[in-house]
């Protein structure tokens, strides 16, 4: 290979990590938002940060980034915009904008950022077929559910309870850019989901009945999904 061809395959490694660490400025804007007071603006910056972590992945893997940069370690980089966007600025929104009841709101917002903790060090948080194992600390999605469908205090804090208690189990949940199943039609579906939630942020409080349905069918697959594929296992476990 040449030197322009080996400089090329540099430049497009860097590139990748370009894209993953423009992350931290979304993270960046989506605190600015909850400082400021507009929650709608700082979900839609997670969003956009969601959007980037699923598509770096991808990138990285076409460009053999690994191979072409081993002495930087892109994993640390994305794991550490990831507990910003994914979990500490969730919880910051969680602190400001979500009602919990009565002396809960400090142990519920410690509790999301100390049960992702085990997400991002357990070296076990994927499956052979690339599921995550337990609750992702996918916060950045379960603020927009709070947000959108303006859960009672009290449903919100057991939310946040169960879903903290998911984290150490081995239910199973889907990564739509990485398992190979379906995946067509899960990144369709994952799309059409970013769609409608980006949507009904844009019009809140109004929402259409319409988007709403799309919203929570797409909801519906994911959960679908996650359920099947735990059930598999635990039949075969069984066998």
């Amino acid at each position: 290979m040449s030197a322009m061809s080996l400089s090329a395959s540099k430049a497009k490694a860097w590139s990748v990590h370009a894209v993953t660490a423009s992350g931290v400025i979304l993270a960046l804007l989506a605190l600015l938002a909850v400082l400021d007071g507009r929650p709608q603006a700082c979900l839609l910056w997670l969003g956009l940060a969601l959007l980037v972590d699923g598509l770096d992945g991808t990138l990285a893997r076409k460009f053999h980034v690994k191979t072409e940069l081993p002495n930087f370690d892109g994993a640390t980089l994305d794991l550490v915009i990831d507990y910003l966007t994914y979990v500490f600025i969730p919880a910051i929104f969680v602190y400001r904008f979500i009602p919990l009841p009565e002396y809960t709101l400090l142990p519920a917002v410690g509790l999301i950022l100390l049960s992702s903790l085990f997400c991002f060090c357990n070296v076990n948080m994927k499956s052979k077929d690339n599921y995550f194992v337990g609750f992702p600390a996918a916060w950045n999605v379960v603020v927009v559910y709070f947000y959108l469908l303006e859960f009672a205090p009290w449903l919100s804090f057991v939310t946040i309870l169960a879903l903290s208690g998911l984290t150490l189990t081995r239910v199973k949940f889907l990564h739509p850019f990485r398992v190979k199943a379906f995946m067509s039609l899960n990144i369709a579906v994952t799309l059409l989901w970013m769609f409608a939630c980006a949507w009904l942020i844009l019009l809140y409080p109004l929402n259409s009945t319409w988007l709403v349905a799309v919203w929570l069918l797409t909801s519906s697959y994911f959960v679908g999904v996650c359920l099947w594929r735990t059930a598999r296992e635990w039949f075969a476990a069984d066998e």
